[in-house]
């Protein structure tokens, strides 16, 4: 895993949305344990307190939990974790389009453009 952040915004908010991209893409599956908070830390390269608030906030959120025990714990409820990783793709879209109308193009021409793109990739 490869964690980066900006300056432009709080490590923990940046920290908790890499976790729900980790949680969305599979790295994290539903169910799955993850890391101690130490270890999870240092392999970001930030202070365990930056991290636990994340994590707090994730929590708040339903998409970890903790067993008192036995540390944090990805939710189970995969319609969760595929409404936030349709809610995350929706998003990224809206940017996109957002930026194609700022540069010019009509709605249905950035469609054409997808679909030629996608068609040059195969």
């Amino acid at each position: 895993m490869t964690w980066s952040f900006t300056e432009d915004r709080p490590i923990y908010l940046q920290m908790q949305e890499q976790i729900k991209l980790f949680i969305v893409s599979g790295v994290y599956p539903a169910g799955s344990k993850l890391p101690a908070v130490r270890d999870l830390a240092a392999e970001a390269g930030v202070n365990p307190n930056t991290l636990q608030k994340a994590l707090a906030e994730l929590e708040r959120e339903g998409l970890v939990y903790t067993q008192r025990t036995s540390g944090r714990f990805v939710t189970e409820d995969v319609n969760m974790i595929n409404s936030l990783k349709t809610e995350l793709a929706q998003e990224q879209i809206m940017k996109f389009l957002k930026k194609m109308e700022e540069m010019g193009f009509e709605k249905s021409e950035t469609l054409e453009l997808i679909k030629k793109t996608a068609e040059e990739m195969k």
